[in-house]
């Protein structure tokens, strides 16, 4: 009954019992404390873990650990958390999920991912209740589906970037065999699961790790949250070992396809090998099935999305900010907050749908620094596109969709263009008919966190300009508030079914046109401006050409008849390009 991953902390079945290891350097005595009632004295290791072997004890068993000053808190990495992140941690048996899959995996090429938050997906916000979905993802032509961070986190509701406690799925979705019955059933109708992962840093309440293992952290780098994640210094091998061991854990224990790894320009590694580097490399080689590892980097860097043999050798693509900002302020023309280096700008519109990253390594104004390295040698797989995701509708102060602050017209040519670009698609849950439930920020917090939180939320929003009245800000949803939540979930009967149409008319031509060409696209396109927010985008494969004509402006713009094979038309795209229209077509040599 060993563990499919061999953990080096946390509760392992053993044949005639468990064994319990936690790492606590900065304490000289732990105790095992059982919820029946026993409290076992816990031997320690000489590289400053604790370990007990408790006879009898089994799947279901709840325990603590006990420090010295009679403080009890639950396991790092526990695997579930019944009563929360302050509670009992409970054995799993993870061989008790009973597979049945015989799953190969999902190239990259055919992936089309979708975005969504497991307690705000469904009514019922729970893995079985997203399960129950599925069939509707695979009529859209959805290929792989990306969870939001389910780690446990305190309280009822959480974007998922609170959690701390990275092995145990938050009970209020349901248990981990949940979760993997999500994962099967998702497999069985073609669908990959990649997971949302943190490992930049941890929550602000219930995380216990700082009392008995100050050197988790270091005070040598700072991060947006705090203290950083000792990756580099002194006593910092367990908890690499920890965080690798994460991602190990979700890819084996749990069949999953990928990870999604949030915020890595805040993962802070100055030693001879980056944690980055030594994790892909590990979880690369745990697997023979296709895995695809994405990353959220803000600095715009493509070090390592590097390719042999076609292949990534670390990470398979990176989500593609730029190609959100420019088509995002084409639509809206806003330009308040770092909008305002993207809005206007045709050139940066261009380069960031044909060679990835819109800036690389140029001046950004607001931003006041350079950003970005070149992308364009990069194949256009290698970058996440998209025009909505719970970043850019959730950091909004109400949370809007953009399909509310952009016209119709607007949002069917934005769709095109993503859509039928070579770079990966992802679509935000409910983006595909039309959702009109905005997805603000929300969390369950109580006391003086909770009303700082809410504090500090309606204090962002206060340099802007249409935030400068109080009574403004005061209408900003409170993120603590059942109802903010409760706001946040698709309404499943609201759909607009021509839209719907659209998407899976939209995705079935990609499959049938695009994917067969993306072996072939080896690197970034050209671009062309046809006019202000009009470029034509080509992209060699082999002797053929595809092209993306796409005018994303209420003016009209002159572009010259294609001989090509025309695959999808959207708007008026009979003599030249009328506003709001998209031309792709396939041309051979």
């Amino acid at each position: 009954m060993s563990s499919p991953v061999p953990l080096r902390q946390g509760a392992v079945l053993e044949a005639d019992g468990v064994r319990f290891r936690l790492w606590a350097p900065g304490c000289d005595a732990v105790s095992l404390a059982l919820e029946e009632g026993r409290v076992l004295p816990m031997q320690k290791q000489p590289d400053g873990f604790h370990d007990l072997h408790v006879p009898g004890a089994g799947a279901g068993t709840l325990y603590r650990y006990q420090l010295p000053d009679g403080l009890r808190v639950p396991d790092p990495a526990s695997r579930f958390q019944p009563q929360d992140v302050h509670g009992p941690s409970e054995v799993v048996d993870p061989d008790a999920y009973r597979w049945t899959e015989q799953w190969a995996g999902r190239p990259w090429d055919e992936v089309v991912l979708y975005e969504l938050h497991v307690g705000a997906f469904t009514p019922e916000g729970t893995f079985r209740a997203a399960a129950a979905k599925l069939d509707h993802l695979q009529s859209l032509g959805v290929t792989a589906i990306e969870i939001m961070p389910i780690s446990d986190f305190p309280g009822r509701r959480n974007w998922g970037y609170d959690g701390v406690l990275p092995y145990a799925p938050d009970s209020s979705y349901g248990r981990p065999d949940d979760l993997k019955a999500l994962v099967e059933a998702a497999h069985a109708r073609g669908v990959a699961v990649l997971l949302d992962v943190v490992y930049n840093h941890f929550g602000p309440d219930g995380n216990y790790l700082p009392v008995y293992a100050p050197t988790f952290f270091t005070d040598r780098h700072e991060t947006p949250w705090g203290a950083a994640i000792n990756y580099d210094g002194a006593h910092a091998a367990p908890v690499r070992e920890f965080i690798i061991g994460n991602a190990l854990y979700w890819v084996e224990e749990f069949h999953l396809d990928g990870l999604r790894f949030d915020a890595v320009h805040a993962i802070i590694d100055e030693s001879g090998r980056h944690l980055l580097d030594e994790l892909a490399e590990r979880v690369r080689a745990s697997t023979t099935r296709p895995l695809h590892l994405l990353l959220e980097n803000e600095d715009n860097d493509p070090t390592r999305l590097g390719r042999k043999n076609g292949q990534p050798t670390h990470y398979t693509a990176q989500w593609n900010d730029d190609v959100h900002h420019v088509l995002h302020t084409a639509a809206t023309h806003e330009r308040t907050g770092y909008y305002a280096d993207y809005e206007g700008d045709t050139g940066l519109l261009g380069r960031a749908l044909a060679e990835g990253f819109g800036y690389q390594g140029q001046m950004m104004p607001y931003r006041g620094s350079a950003r970005g390295a070149p992308s364009a040698e990069l194949p256009p797989g290698a970058f996440v596109a998209f025009i909505q995701n719970h970043d850019q509708v959730g950091n909004r102060a109400f949370g809007e969709r953009l399909g509310s602050i952009a016209p119709p017209e607007a949002m069917r040519a934005l769709a095109a263009t993503y859509l039928l670009l070579p770079q990966a698609p992802m679509i935000f849950m409910g983006e595909e008919w039309g959702a009109k439930q905005p997805f603000p920020f929300f969390c369950d917090f109580e006391g003086e966190l909770a009303d700082a939180v809410r504090k500090g939320r309606r204090e962002e929003f206060a340099r802007f300009p249409e935030f400068q009245d109080p009574e403004m800000r005061d209408r900003i949803p409170d993120p603590l508030a059942d109802s903010t939540f409760e706001s946040a979930k698709l309404d499943w009967n609201a759909m607009d079914h021509a839209l719907l149409s659209l998407y899976r008319d939209l995705i079935a031509t990609r499959r049938q046109h695009v994917v067969p060409l993306l072996p072939a696209i080896t690197r970034g396109g050209s671009a062309t401006s046809l006019g202000e927010a009009a470029v034509e985008l080509r992209w060699q494969a082999g002797d053929r050409t595809l092209v993306l004509a796409a005018n994303l402006s209420d003016q009209g713009v002159d572009l010259p008849a294609s001989s090509g094979q025309v695959l999808w038309s959207e708007g008026d795209t009979g003599a030249g390009l009328g506003p709001w229209s998209v031309r792709c077509t396939l041309e051979s040599a």
